[in-house]
């Protein structure tokens, strides 16, 4: 009985490790969701920059329609994700309010900032989105404890006050500079992480 107990303990300490190796690897799975946008938004802002600077067309903003694709991919990615996930953890449910809060903070600032407060107010939409961006990026990294993607929030922050001395145009830049920084580069990591943990 005595021995049952003491295997029953060491089954469960081996059960409760397990499970904690698998929280700090599921929400970030292979660095997908990272690498995804990563990419989407490192391409809309070359590409608006592309057709600013060297087209002078004022509507380059318009690229950016293309995160309605990447959005809606995500939206299908994680329906899958989730049905195939028997047990949700707190902290699956931590970074995902994380995201959450990030997603109104992006969607009611471009608002506020882009059509309430006039033209005058579009220099500042470029630093805001740097420094939203920094916030779910440095809490992610500090809930799974992902050094590279702490730095990379910490990235955001610096490239948002460099971006308040150069142009809107040039601004655009700093975008694609922290999407490198903050999510892409940190997306490879992890998919190398994930990767590893799965051999």
């Amino acid at each position: 009985m005595q021995n049952e107990q003491e295997f029953s303990k060491e089954e469960g300490f081996a059960i409760i490790q397990s499970m904690i190796n698998k929280v700090r690897n599921r929400y970030s799975e292979d660095g997908h969701l990272y690498l995804l946008w990563g990419w989407v938004v490192l391409a809309c802002s070359v590409a608006q920059f592309i057709l600013m600077h060297y087209f002078h067309y004022s509507r380059g903003y318009m690229v950016w329609w293309a995160c309605w694709l990447a959005f809606i991919y995500q939206t299908v990615y994680f329906y899958k994700v989730r049905g195939r996930k028997s047990v949700r953890t707190y902290t699956d449910e931590i970074i995902k309010y994380v995201w959450i809060v990030f997603l109104i903070n992006i969607i009611l600032g471009g608002i506020v900032l882009g059509i309430k407060m006039g033209e005058t107010q579009h220099n500042f939409i470029n630093v805001f989105y740097l420094i939203s961006y920094a916030v779910p990026i440095f809490l992610c990294g500090i809930i799974i404890r992902f050094r590279p993607l702490i730095i990379g929030g910490i990235c955001c922050w610096l490239l948002s006050v460099m971006s308040l001395f150069i142009s809107e145009e040039y601004q655009v830049l700093m975008i694609s500079a922290a999407m490198i920084f903050a999510w892409i580069i940190p997306g490879y990591l992890l998919k190398k992480r994930f990767k590893k943990s799965t051999e």
